[in-house]
C-alpha cells in the first residue's frame, strides 16, 4: 500500500479526495462488507454493556414497566443500531475525505501490507495508548467525589466494557461514524468537497468529535454522581475531550485500527491502577 497523503497536502482537481489501493479495491459490496466486519467488531462492546446492566435492573425489575429481558433486548437493539448507522456514515463517507480502516481493508480485499505501514499504524497505536493510559490515571487523583470508583476495576463486566465497548465500539461510533461525518461536512463548507481535506477541516473535525464524545459521557457521569455540578460537568468535558483529541488525530493520519489500538491500550494500561 502506499503511504497515505499528508493531510495539508494542496487539493487535487478531483472532485473526492483519492482513495487508497486497499479501499479503492473494496468496490461495492466489498465496502458493506467491511462494513458488517466493523459492525461485528462492534457488537461484542454492545453485548457487554448490556450485561452489565443486568445485575443493576434486576434489583428493579419490580418496577419496570416491561418484562426484565424487554427492557435489556431494547437497549441492545437501540445500541446496534445506532452502531450500524455509525458504520454505513463512515463506509459511505469516509473513502470521499481520505479516512479510512486501513488494515481490514486490506485483509477484506485480500492485498499485503507493506511492513512499514504496518509498524507505522501498529506503533503510533501503542504510544498514544500508553500517553491515554497515563492520562487517564492522572485524571483519576483528580477526579470528582462523586466519580471515584466504587467498585473494583478487576471486575470481569467492568474489564469488558472498558475494552470492547470503551476501546472499540466507542471508536466506531465517534470516529468512524461522528468524525468521518464532521470531516465531510466542514470539507464541503471549507473546500466546497474539492480535493484533500486540509488542515483546517481535519482539525475542526477531530476537535469536534473529541467535544462531543466528551458530552456523551455526561448520563454516565450523572448516574455515578448523582447530579451534574459544574466540577463534575468540567472534569467529564475537559478530561475526555483532551483523551478523544488522540485517537481523533490516529484515525486521520494513520486509520481506524491505530485509533483502536489506541483506545484499548490507554484503558488496558489504566485497569489495573484504578
Amino acid at each position: 500500500m502506499e503511504p497515505r497523503p499528508d493531510l495539508d497536502t494542496p487539493p487535487h482537481s478531483a472532485q473526492h479526495a483519492p482513495a487508497s489501493p486497499d479501499t479503492a479495491a473494496l468496490q461495492p459490496p466489498g465496502r458493506w462488507r467491511l462494513g458488517l466486519a466493523l459492525w461485528l467488531l462492534g457488537m461484542p462492546g454492545v453485548l457487554a454493556v448490556v450485561w452489565s446492566l443486568l445485575p443493576p435492573l434486576a434489583a428493579s425489575q419490580a418496577l419496570l414497566p416491561v418484562p426484565l429481558w424487554a427492557v435489556l433486548l431494547l437497549s441492545g437493539l437501540q445500541t446496534a443500531v445506532m452502531l450500524a448507522l455509525a458504520v454505513a456514515v463512515g463506509v459511505v463517507l469516509g473513502p470521499r475525505v481520505g479516512l479510512e480502516a486501513p488494515v481490514l481493508s486490506a485483509l477484506l480485499a485480500g492485498g499485503r501490507r507493506t511492513p512499514g505501514a504496518d509498524r507505522r499504524w501498529l506503533l503510533a497505536g501503542l504510544w498514544s495508548g500508553a500517553a491515554g493510559g497515563a492520562w487517564i490515571l492522572a485524571l483519576s487523583t483528580l477526579a470528582p467525589e462523586g466519580l471515584r470508583a466504587t467498585h473494583p476495576a478487576s471486575d470481569a463486566v467492568t474489564v469488558l466494557v472498558k475494552l470492547l465497548y470503551g476501546g472499540i465500539t466507542e471508536e466506531l461510533l465517534a470516529r468512524w461514524g461522528l468524525m468521518t461525518l464532521l470531516l465531510w461536512l466542514a470539507w464541503r463548507v471549507v473546500q466546497r468537497g474539492r480535493g484533500v481535506p486540509r488542515t483546517m477541516p481535519v482539525m475542526l473535525a477531530v476537535g469536534a468529535s473529541a467535544v462531543l464524545f466528551a458530552l456523551g459521557h455526561l448520563p454516565a457521569a450523572q448516574a455515578m454522581a448523582g447530579e451534574l455540578t459544574l466540577p463534575v460537568v468540567a472534569f467529564v468535558v475537559v478530561g475526555n475531550t483532551a483523551l478523544g483529541l488522540l485517537p481523533g488525530w490516529l484515525f486521520a493520519r494513520r486509520g481506524l485500527e491505530a485509533a483502536i489500538t489506541a483506545h484499548v491500550l490507554a484503558h488496558a494500561v489504566s485497569i489495573p491502577w484504578l
